[in-house]
Protein backbone atom coordinates (compact mmCIF):
# COMPACT_ATOMS: atom_id res chain seq x y z
CA UNK A 1 0.00 0.00 0.00
CA UNK A 2 1.35 3.25 -0.91
CA UNK A 3 0.81 7.29 0.42
CA UNK A 4 0.48 9.89 -2.55
CA UNK A 5 1.30 13.27 -1.60
CA UNK A 6 0.86 16.37 -3.63
CA UNK A 7 3.09 19.92 -2.95
CA UNK A 8 1.34 22.46 -4.94
CA UNK A 9 4.72 24.95 -5.41
CA UNK A 10 4.46 28.67 -6.46
CA UNK A 11 6.50 27.56 -9.61
CA UNK A 12 6.12 23.79 -9.85
CA UNK A 13 3.30 21.31 -8.91
CA UNK A 14 4.83 17.92 -7.38
CA UNK A 15 2.73 14.34 -6.89
CA UNK A 16 4.52 11.81 -5.21
CA UNK A 17 4.22 8.18 -4.56
CA UNK A 18 5.58 6.77 -1.24
CA UNK A 19 6.01 2.80 -0.24
CA UNK A 20 5.29 1.99 3.11
CA UNK A 21 8.72 2.77 4.19
CA UNK A 22 8.68 6.48 2.94
CA UNK A 23 11.15 5.29 -0.25
CA UNK A 24 10.05 7.85 -3.16
CA UNK A 25 8.08 5.48 -5.45
CA UNK A 26 7.17 7.78 -8.48
CA UNK A 27 7.43 11.77 -8.48
CA UNK A 28 5.47 13.90 -11.33
CA UNK A 29 6.47 17.14 -11.64
CA UNK A 30 5.00 20.14 -13.88
CA UNK A 31 5.54 23.86 -14.21
CA UNK A 32 3.20 26.40 -13.36
CA UNK A 33 2.51 29.93 -14.50
CA UNK A 34 3.17 33.28 -12.49
CA UNK A 35 0.78 35.60 -14.49
CA UNK A 36 1.97 39.19 -13.71
CA UNK A 37 0.00 41.35 -15.54
CA UNK A 38 1.00 44.83 -13.92
CA UNK A 39 4.15 45.99 -12.36
CA UNK A 40 4.84 44.47 -8.46
CA UNK A 41 1.44 41.89 -9.06
CA UNK A 42 1.88 38.10 -8.75
CA UNK A 43 -1.52 36.00 -9.94
CA UNK A 44 -2.32 32.68 -10.65
CA UNK A 45 -4.99 30.97 -12.64
CA UNK A 46 -6.92 28.74 -9.98
CA UNK A 47 -8.56 26.17 -12.07
CA UNK A 48 -5.03 25.90 -14.03
CA UNK A 49 -3.23 25.26 -10.66
CA UNK A 50 -6.02 22.13 -10.09
CA UNK A 51 -5.49 20.87 -13.47
CA UNK A 52 -1.90 20.81 -12.97
CA UNK A 53 -2.30 18.71 -10.19
CA UNK A 54 -4.74 16.32 -11.55
CA UNK A 55 -1.94 15.62 -14.45
CA UNK A 56 0.91 14.90 -12.05
CA UNK A 57 -1.22 12.83 -10.15
CA UNK A 58 -2.25 10.68 -12.84
CA UNK A 59 1.52 10.60 -14.08
CA UNK A 60 2.58 9.38 -10.99
CA UNK A 61 -0.43 7.06 -10.28
CA UNK A 62 0.90 5.20 -13.30
CA UNK A 63 4.24 4.71 -12.23
CA UNK A 64 3.32 2.20 -9.41
CA UNK A 65 1.18 -1.32 -9.10
CA UNK A 66 0.35 -0.83 -5.54
CA UNK A 67 -2.80 0.52 -4.45
CA UNK A 68 -3.16 4.19 -2.35
CA UNK A 69 -4.79 4.05 0.42
CA UNK A 70 -4.36 7.49 1.77
CA UNK A 71 -3.89 11.40 0.22
CA UNK A 72 -1.83 14.08 1.94
CA UNK A 73 -1.06 17.42 0.16
CA UNK A 74 0.82 20.72 1.05
CA UNK A 75 1.07 23.85 -0.72
CA UNK A 76 2.15 27.53 -0.71
CA UNK A 77 0.78 29.71 1.60
CA UNK A 78 -0.95 33.06 2.06
CA UNK A 79 -2.32 35.25 -0.60
CA UNK A 80 -5.95 35.51 -1.41
CA UNK A 81 -7.77 32.47 -3.30
CA UNK A 82 -11.09 33.96 -3.49
CA UNK A 83 -14.40 31.73 -4.46
CA UNK A 84 -17.36 32.55 -4.47
CA UNK A 85 -21.04 30.45 -2.58
CA UNK A 86 -20.45 27.78 -5.03
CA UNK A 87 -16.56 27.20 -4.81
CA UNK A 88 -15.64 29.20 -8.06
CA UNK A 89 -13.18 31.08 -8.23
CA UNK A 90 -13.87 34.86 -8.34
CA UNK A 91 -10.79 35.74 -10.09
CA UNK A 92 -7.01 34.91 -10.52
CA UNK A 93 -5.51 34.01 -6.89
CA UNK A 94 -3.75 36.71 -5.61
CA UNK A 95 0.28 35.03 -4.23
CA UNK A 96 2.18 35.32 -1.46
CA UNK A 97 4.44 37.11 -3.56
CA UNK A 98 1.94 39.87 -4.69
CA UNK A 99 3.25 43.63 -4.32
CA UNK A 100 0.17 45.67 -5.39
CA UNK A 101 -0.26 46.84 -1.46
CA UNK A 102 2.96 47.94 -1.30
CA UNK A 103 1.95 51.64 -0.39
CA UNK A 104 -1.11 50.06 1.89
CA UNK A 105 1.85 48.05 4.33
CA UNK A 106 4.30 51.65 4.00
CA UNK A 107 1.22 53.12 5.72
CA UNK A 108 0.54 50.66 8.24
CA UNK A 109 4.03 50.63 9.45
CA UNK A 110 4.35 53.89 9.43
CA UNK A 111 0.90 54.45 11.80
CA UNK A 112 2.42 51.83 13.75
CA UNK A 113 -0.55 49.08 13.00
CA UNK A 114 2.21 46.53 12.21
CA UNK A 115 4.01 46.32 15.33
CA UNK A 116 1.17 46.44 17.29
CA UNK A 117 -0.90 43.13 14.87
CA UNK A 118 2.89 41.76 15.72
CA UNK A 119 2.95 42.10 19.59
CA UNK A 120 -0.15 39.69 19.49
CA UNK A 121 0.61 36.93 17.35
CA UNK A 122 4.21 37.59 15.84
CA UNK A 123 4.19 37.79 12.60
CA UNK A 124 4.77 41.09 10.77
CA UNK A 125 2.38 41.81 7.49
CA UNK A 126 4.10 41.64 4.28
CA UNK A 127 2.02 42.68 1.08
CA UNK A 128 0.75 39.32 0.15
CA UNK A 129 -0.46 38.27 2.79
CA UNK A 130 -4.84 38.50 3.18
CA UNK A 131 -5.36 41.55 5.30
CA UNK A 132 -3.18 43.52 2.50
CA UNK A 133 -4.72 41.74 -0.42
CA UNK A 134 -8.24 42.55 1.28
CA UNK A 135 -7.40 46.38 1.95
CA UNK A 136 -6.34 46.76 -1.94
CA UNK A 137 -8.99 44.93 -3.46
CA UNK A 138 -11.56 47.27 -1.23
CA UNK A 139 -10.43 50.12 -2.91
CA UNK A 140 -9.78 49.34 -5.98
CA UNK A 141 -11.95 46.02 -6.39
CA UNK A 142 -14.72 46.08 -4.31
CA UNK A 143 -16.76 44.48 -6.70
CA UNK A 144 -14.67 41.26 -6.63
CA UNK A 145 -14.66 40.72 -2.49
CA UNK A 146 -18.34 41.29 -2.95
CA UNK A 147 -18.86 38.33 -5.02
CA UNK A 148 -16.52 36.28 -2.93
CA UNK A 149 -17.93 34.43 -0.15
CA UNK A 150 -14.26 32.53 1.47
CA UNK A 151 -10.65 33.67 0.76
CA UNK A 152 -8.56 30.67 0.92
CA UNK A 153 -5.32 29.36 0.45
CA UNK A 154 -3.74 27.30 -2.18
CA UNK A 155 -4.12 24.28 0.08
CA UNK A 156 -7.64 25.67 0.71
CA UNK A 157 -8.69 25.57 -2.83
CA UNK A 158 -7.20 22.03 -2.60
CA UNK A 159 -9.17 20.72 -0.06
CA UNK A 160 -12.22 22.21 -1.33
CA UNK A 161 -11.44 20.58 -4.90
CA UNK A 162 -10.67 17.20 -3.21
CA UNK A 163 -13.33 16.59 -0.52
CA UNK A 164 -16.08 19.79 -0.92
CA UNK A 165 -14.69 21.30 2.91
CA UNK A 166 -14.36 24.89 2.74
CA UNK A 167 -11.52 25.53 5.63
CA UNK A 168 -8.10 26.38 6.24
CA UNK A 169 -5.47 25.19 8.77
CA UNK A 170 -3.82 26.47 11.57
CA UNK A 171 -0.38 26.93 9.63
CA UNK A 172 -2.21 28.87 6.55
CA UNK A 173 -4.38 31.19 9.22
CA UNK A 174 -1.23 32.14 11.26
CA UNK A 175 -0.76 35.28 9.31
CA UNK A 176 -1.76 37.54 10.35
CA UNK A 177 -5.00 37.05 12.07
CA UNK A 178 -4.75 34.17 14.23
CA UNK A 179 -4.86 33.89 17.93
CA UNK A 180 -1.82 31.46 19.24
CA UNK A 181 -3.41 30.72 22.53
CA UNK A 182 -7.07 29.98 21.21
CA UNK A 183 -6.01 28.87 17.57
CA UNK A 184 -8.95 31.16 15.97
CA UNK A 185 -8.76 34.37 14.69
CA UNK A 186 -8.29 37.27 16.77
CA UNK A 187 -11.21 39.79 16.10
CA UNK A 188 -9.06 42.56 17.53
CA UNK A 189 -6.34 42.05 14.90
CA UNK A 190 -9.42 41.68 12.17
CA UNK A 191 -10.32 44.98 13.70
CA UNK A 192 -7.03 46.50 13.96
CA UNK A 193 -6.39 46.55 10.10
CA UNK A 194 -10.29 47.80 9.19
CA UNK A 195 -11.38 44.66 8.26
CA UNK A 196 -14.13 43.77 10.19
CA UNK A 197 -16.26 43.92 7.54
CA UNK A 198 -14.46 41.38 5.62
CA UNK A 199 -14.03 38.82 7.89
CA UNK A 200 -16.89 36.92 6.68
CA UNK A 201 -14.04 35.30 4.18
CA UNK A 202 -12.47 34.00 6.56
CA UNK A 203 -13.08 30.36 6.14
CA UNK A 204 -12.88 27.94 9.36
CA UNK A 205 -9.94 27.29 10.94
CA UNK A 206 -9.70 23.60 11.47
CA UNK A 207 -7.00 22.38 14.56
CA UNK A 208 -4.57 19.49 14.29
CA UNK A 209 -6.69 16.29 14.23
CA UNK A 210 -9.58 17.87 11.93
CA UNK A 211 -7.61 18.53 8.60
CA UNK A 212 -8.73 14.60 7.66
CA UNK A 213 -11.90 14.44 5.38
CA UNK A 214 -12.55 11.64 2.05
CA UNK A 215 -12.20 12.60 -1.18
CA UNK A 216 -15.47 12.91 -3.28
CA UNK A 217 -16.37 10.69 -6.19
CA UNK A 218 -16.28 13.89 -8.89
CA UNK A 219 -12.60 14.46 -7.41
CA UNK A 220 -11.84 11.06 -7.17
CA UNK A 221 -12.65 10.30 -11.11
CA UNK A 222 -10.77 12.97 -11.98
CA UNK A 223 -7.50 11.63 -10.74
CA UNK A 224 -8.04 7.77 -11.23
CA UNK A 225 -8.89 7.31 -7.38
CA UNK A 226 -10.93 5.31 -5.12
CA UNK A 227 -13.71 7.43 -3.83
CA UNK A 228 -13.81 7.55 -0.36
CA UNK A 229 -10.12 7.51 0.26
CA UNK A 230 -9.19 9.66 3.24
CA UNK A 231 -7.67 12.82 2.41
CA UNK A 232 -5.12 15.01 5.03
CA UNK A 233 -4.40 18.63 4.82
CA UNK A 234 -0.84 19.27 5.64
CA UNK A 235 0.40 22.14 7.11
CA UNK A 236 2.00 24.71 4.49
CA UNK A 237 4.72 24.28 2.20
CA UNK A 238 7.51 25.81 4.34
CA UNK A 239 6.05 24.07 7.55
CA UNK A 240 5.66 20.48 6.04
CA UNK A 241 9.09 21.11 4.72
CA UNK A 242 10.52 21.46 7.73
CA UNK A 243 8.85 18.30 8.70
CA UNK A 244 9.68 16.63 5.72
CA UNK A 245 13.86 17.78 6.81
CA UNK A 246 13.00 16.22 10.47
CA UNK A 247 12.84 19.46 11.91
CA UNK A 248 10.25 18.71 14.63
CA UNK A 249 11.49 19.68 17.89
CA UNK A 250 12.34 22.72 19.65
CA UNK A 251 15.98 24.12 18.59
CA UNK A 252 15.97 22.51 15.62
CA UNK A 253 16.30 24.34 12.28
CA UNK A 254 15.98 24.12 7.91
CA UNK A 255 16.35 26.97 5.33
CA UNK A 256 14.95 26.28 2.24
CA UNK A 257 16.94 27.37 -0.64
CA UNK A 258 14.10 27.94 -3.41
CA UNK A 259 11.46 30.25 -4.36
CA UNK A 260 11.75 31.78 -0.83
CA UNK A 261 14.94 31.35 1.39
CA UNK A 262 13.06 30.34 4.50
CA UNK A 263 14.58 30.12 7.69
CA UNK A 264 12.59 28.15 10.19
CA UNK A 265 13.54 27.20 13.86
CA UNK A 266 11.15 25.08 16.34
CA UNK A 267 10.03 26.81 19.43
CA UNK A 268 7.68 25.77 22.20
CA UNK A 269 6.27 29.25 22.50
CA UNK A 270 5.33 32.60 20.15
CA UNK A 271 8.39 34.96 20.25
CA UNK A 272 6.53 39.14 20.38
CA UNK A 273 9.79 40.57 21.72
CA UNK A 274 12.62 42.60 19.86
CA UNK A 275 12.31 43.89 16.37
CA UNK A 276 9.11 43.15 14.75
CA UNK A 277 10.37 40.14 11.87
CA UNK A 278 9.00 37.06 10.19
CA UNK A 279 6.18 34.97 11.46
CA UNK A 280 5.11 32.77 13.74
CA UNK A 281 3.33 29.68 12.18
CA UNK A 282 1.06 27.06 14.42
CA UNK A 283 3.51 24.01 13.81
CA UNK A 284 1.37 21.32 16.37
CA UNK A 285 -1.66 22.90 17.76
CA UNK A 286 -0.75 25.03 20.55
CA UNK A 287 2.35 22.76 21.70
CA UNK A 288 4.83 24.18 18.77
CA UNK A 289 5.81 26.89 16.87
CA UNK A 290 7.73 27.30 13.77
CA UNK A 291 9.58 30.85 13.75
CA UNK A 292 9.73 31.34 10.34
CA UNK A 293 11.60 34.04 7.47
CA UNK A 294 10.29 33.26 4.12
CA UNK A 295 12.19 35.92 2.05
CA UNK A 296 10.68 37.18 -1.37
CA UNK A 297 13.94 36.41 -2.92
CA UNK A 298 15.32 33.30 -3.40
CA UNK A 299 16.14 31.21 -6.46
CA UNK A 300 14.42 34.07 -9.09
CA UNK A 301 17.95 35.28 -7.89
CA UNK A 302 19.71 33.13 -8.84
CA UNK A 303 17.83 32.82 -12.19
CA UNK A 304 18.45 36.18 -12.90
CA UNK A 305 21.90 36.48 -12.40
CA UNK A 306 22.15 33.55 -14.50
CA UNK A 307 20.61 35.40 -17.23
CA UNK A 308 22.21 38.41 -16.65
CA UNK A 309 25.69 36.74 -17.36
CA UNK A 310 24.18 34.86 -20.44
CA UNK A 311 24.62 31.52 -18.29
CA UNK A 312 22.00 28.11 -18.93
CA UNK A 313 20.77 28.27 -15.64
CA UNK A 314 21.86 28.44 -11.80
CA UNK A 315 23.66 25.05 -11.90
CA UNK A 316 26.79 27.13 -14.33
CA UNK A 317 26.26 30.01 -12.17
CA UNK A 318 27.83 28.01 -9.14
CA UNK A 319 30.35 26.49 -11.32
CA UNK A 320 31.25 29.92 -12.51
CA UNK A 321 31.19 31.38 -8.86
CA UNK A 322 33.16 28.62 -6.61
CA UNK A 323 35.52 27.00 -9.75
CA UNK A 324 36.80 30.98 -10.48
CA UNK A 325 36.21 33.36 -7.55
CA UNK A 326 36.80 33.25 -4.08
CA UNK A 327 35.03 33.95 -0.20
CA UNK A 328 34.00 37.31 -0.74
CA UNK A 329 34.36 37.85 -4.42
CA UNK A 330 37.36 39.95 -4.12
CA UNK A 331 35.74 42.85 -2.22
CA UNK A 332 32.09 42.74 -3.95
CA UNK A 333 29.07 42.60 -2.10
CA UNK A 334 25.69 41.95 -3.47
CA UNK A 335 22.18 43.02 -1.50
CA UNK A 336 19.93 40.16 -3.15
CA UNK A 337 16.55 42.05 -2.91
CA UNK A 338 15.69 41.71 -6.57
CA UNK A 339 11.57 41.08 -5.64
CA UNK A 340 9.50 43.75 -7.01
CA UNK A 341 7.79 43.74 -3.60
CA UNK A 342 10.81 44.80 -1.32
CA UNK A 343 11.65 42.18 1.06
CA UNK A 344 9.38 40.79 3.93
CA UNK A 345 11.97 38.78 5.68
CA UNK A 346 14.01 38.80 8.13
CA UNK A 347 13.29 42.86 7.77
CA UNK A 348 10.28 44.38 6.15
CA UNK A 349 10.88 46.98 3.23
CA UNK A 350 8.21 46.79 0.49
CA UNK A 351 10.93 49.03 -1.42
CA UNK A 352 14.21 47.50 -0.67
CA UNK A 353 16.02 47.14 -3.90
CA UNK A 354 19.40 45.31 -4.80
CA UNK A 355 22.51 46.15 -5.74
CA UNK A 356 26.47 45.34 -6.05
CA UNK A 357 28.64 47.41 -4.21
CA UNK A 358 32.72 47.69 -4.05
CA UNK A 359 32.70 46.89 -7.98
CA UNK A 360 35.67 47.84 -10.14
CA UNK A 361 37.49 46.93 -13.68
CA UNK A 362 39.34 44.22 -11.80
CA UNK A 363 36.34 42.39 -11.17
CA UNK A 364 34.93 39.57 -13.15
CA UNK A 365 31.80 37.38 -14.51
CA UNK A 366 33.14 34.95 -12.03
CA UNK A 367 33.04 37.21 -9.12
CA UNK A 368 29.26 38.53 -10.28
CA UNK A 369 28.59 35.16 -9.52
CA UNK A 370 30.18 34.78 -6.21
CA UNK A 371 28.69 37.69 -4.73
CA UNK A 372 25.67 36.88 -5.38
CA UNK A 373 26.38 33.25 -3.89
CA UNK A 374 28.01 35.20 -0.94
CA UNK A 375 25.15 37.66 -0.71
CA UNK A 376 22.04 34.64 -0.43
CA UNK A 377 24.16 33.07 2.27
CA UNK A 378 23.99 36.28 4.69
CA UNK A 379 20.77 36.39 4.28
CA UNK A 380 20.21 33.13 5.83
CA UNK A 381 22.83 34.21 8.32
CA UNK A 382 20.61 37.35 9.06
CA UNK A 383 17.77 35.60 9.80
CA UNK A 384 19.24 33.13 12.25
CA UNK A 385 20.42 36.20 13.84
CA UNK A 386 16.83 37.81 13.99
CA UNK A 387 15.46 34.41 15.31
CA UNK A 388 17.38 35.00 18.60
CA UNK A 389 17.62 31.05 19.17
CA UNK A 390 20.47 29.27 19.36
CA UNK A 391 20.88 26.52 16.80
CA UNK A 392 23.19 23.69 16.59
CA UNK A 393 22.65 22.35 13.04
CA UNK A 394 21.20 23.87 9.65
CA UNK A 395 19.13 21.63 7.47
CA UNK A 396 19.39 22.23 4.24
CA UNK A 397 16.50 21.55 1.53
CA UNK A 398 15.16 22.68 -1.71
CA UNK A 399 16.69 23.13 -5.13
CA UNK A 400 19.58 24.78 -3.90
CA UNK A 401 20.93 22.39 -1.57
CA UNK A 402 21.62 20.03 -4.83
CA UNK A 403 24.96 22.12 -4.77
CA UNK A 404 27.49 21.01 -2.28
CA UNK A 405 29.15 23.89 -2.90
CA UNK A 406 26.46 26.40 -1.64
CA UNK A 407 26.02 23.76 1.53
CA UNK A 408 29.60 24.09 2.30
CA UNK A 409 29.30 27.71 2.15
CA UNK A 410 26.28 28.43 4.01
CA UNK A 411 28.29 26.51 6.92
CA UNK A 412 30.78 28.61 6.22
CA UNK A 413 28.58 32.17 5.90
CA UNK A 414 26.63 31.36 9.34
CA UNK A 415 29.21 29.49 11.15
CA UNK A 416 26.52 26.59 11.65
CA UNK A 417 26.92 22.56 10.41
CA UNK A 418 24.87 22.35 7.57
CA UNK A 419 23.10 18.78 6.58
CA UNK A 420 21.28 17.93 4.14
CA UNK A 421 18.19 15.20 3.02
CA UNK A 422 18.51 12.17 1.15
CA UNK A 423 15.10 12.86 -0.25
CA UNK A 424 14.48 15.08 -2.90
CA UNK A 425 11.05 15.89 -2.34
CA UNK A 426 10.99 17.52 1.29
CA UNK A 427 7.55 18.93 0.93
CA UNK A 428 5.94 16.45 -0.39
CA UNK A 429 7.58 14.19 2.56
CA UNK A 430 6.32 16.42 5.32
CA UNK A 431 3.28 15.78 3.60
CA UNK A 432 3.28 12.15 4.17
CA UNK A 433 4.93 12.31 7.76
CA UNK A 434 1.50 14.05 8.48
CA UNK A 435 -1.07 12.43 7.06
CA UNK A 436 0.54 9.10 8.69
CA UNK A 437 0.10 10.73 12.11
CA UNK A 438 -3.31 12.07 11.45
CA UNK A 439 -4.57 8.94 9.53
CA UNK A 440 -3.59 6.74 12.86
CA UNK A 441 -0.71 5.29 11.08
CA UNK A 442 1.61 6.87 13.15
CA UNK A 443 1.61 7.91 16.89
CA UNK A 444 3.84 11.22 16.65
CA UNK A 445 5.51 13.50 14.56
CA UNK A 446 8.32 12.50 16.86
CA UNK A 447 8.24 8.93 16.19
CA UNK A 448 7.17 9.36 12.26
CA UNK A 449 10.33 12.15 11.29
CA UNK A 450 12.76 9.39 13.44
CA UNK A 451 11.39 6.27 11.23
CA UNK A 452 11.55 8.01 8.06
CA UNK A 453 13.78 11.05 7.94
CA UNK A 454 17.42 10.16 6.89
CA UNK A 455 19.72 12.68 6.42
CA UNK A 456 22.86 12.27 3.70
CA UNK A 457 25.38 14.48 3.65
CA UNK A 458 26.56 16.76 6.30
CA UNK A 459 29.12 19.78 6.27
CA UNK A 460 31.04 21.64 9.14
CA UNK A 461 32.24 25.10 8.92
CA UNK A 462 35.37 26.25 8.30
CA UNK A 463 37.08 28.33 11.12
CA UNK A 464 38.60 30.29 8.74
CA UNK A 465 36.13 31.35 6.07
CA UNK A 466 33.45 31.75 8.88
CA UNK A 467 35.99 34.75 10.53
CA UNK A 468 36.38 35.80 7.08
CA UNK A 469 32.18 35.85 6.44
CA UNK A 470 31.25 37.31 9.85
CA UNK A 471 33.55 40.29 9.36
CA UNK A 472 31.62 40.45 5.91
CA UNK A 473 28.47 40.16 7.44
CA UNK A 474 28.98 43.12 9.14
CA UNK A 475 29.67 44.72 6.18
CA UNK A 476 26.88 43.61 4.38
CA UNK A 477 24.43 45.07 7.28
CA UNK A 478 26.47 48.48 6.70
CA UNK A 479 25.76 48.43 3.03
CA UNK A 480 21.78 47.64 3.20
CA UNK A 481 21.80 50.32 6.08
CA UNK A 482 23.57 53.35 3.79
CA UNK A 483 21.72 51.80 0.61
CA UNK A 484 18.27 52.48 2.85
CA UNK A 485 19.77 55.80 4.13
CA UNK A 486 20.70 57.38 0.85
CA UNK A 487 16.85 56.42 -0.64
CA UNK A 488 18.59 53.83 -3.14
CA UNK A 489 14.35 52.20 -3.33
CA UNK A 490 11.66 52.05 -5.49
CA UNK A 491 9.45 54.40 -5.89
CA UNK A 492 5.67 54.42 -5.39
CA UNK A 493 4.49 51.62 -7.46
CA UNK A 494 2.18 53.14 -9.78
CA UNK A 495 -1.75 52.00 -10.02
CA UNK A 496 -2.47 49.72 -12.91
CA UNK A 497 -2.15 51.12 -16.57
CA UNK A 498 -3.31 49.72 -19.53
CA UNK A 499 -0.22 48.49 -20.48
CA UNK A 500 0.00 44.46 -18.75
CA UNK A 501 3.39 42.17 -18.50
CA UNK A 502 3.15 39.16 -18.30
CA UNK A 503 6.07 36.72 -16.91
CA UNK A 504 6.27 32.66 -16.86
CA UNK A 505 7.92 31.35 -14.06
CA UNK A 506 9.73 27.49 -14.34
CA UNK A 507 11.17 25.48 -11.69
CA UNK A 508 10.84 26.23 -7.89
CA UNK A 509 14.11 24.86 -7.44
CA UNK A 510 17.27 26.88 -7.07
CA UNK A 511 19.28 24.16 -9.04
CA UNK A 512 18.57 21.17 -10.72
CA UNK A 513 19.86 17.66 -9.20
Amino acid sequence: MSVLAIDVGTTMIKSVVFDDQGNELAVSRLATEVQRRHPGWAEQDMDTVWNAVVHTVRNALAEITDPVWLVTFTAQGDGAWLVDAAGRPTGPAVLWSDGRAGDILIRWQREGVLDEAYRRNGSLTCSGMPNAIFSWLGCHDPQRLARSAASLTAAGWLFLRLTGVTATDESDASAPFLDHTTGDYDPEIVALFGLTSYARLLPKVLGEHERISEITSGAAAQLGLPAGLPVVMAPYDIASTARGAGVVNPGQACSILGTTLCTEIVRRDVDTSGEPSGINIAYRGRERILRAFPTLNGAEVLNWASRTLHLEGPPELAALAFAESEPGARGLMFLPYLSPAGERAPFLDPRARGSFWGLSLEHTRADLARAVFDGLSLVLRDSLVASRTSVTELRLCGGGANSAEWCALIADATGVPTARSGDTELGAKGAFLTGLVLSGAESSMHSAAAKYVRMRTTWEPDPERSAHYADLYESFLTWRTLARDAGWTAAAAPLPGPRAARETTHGQGALRA
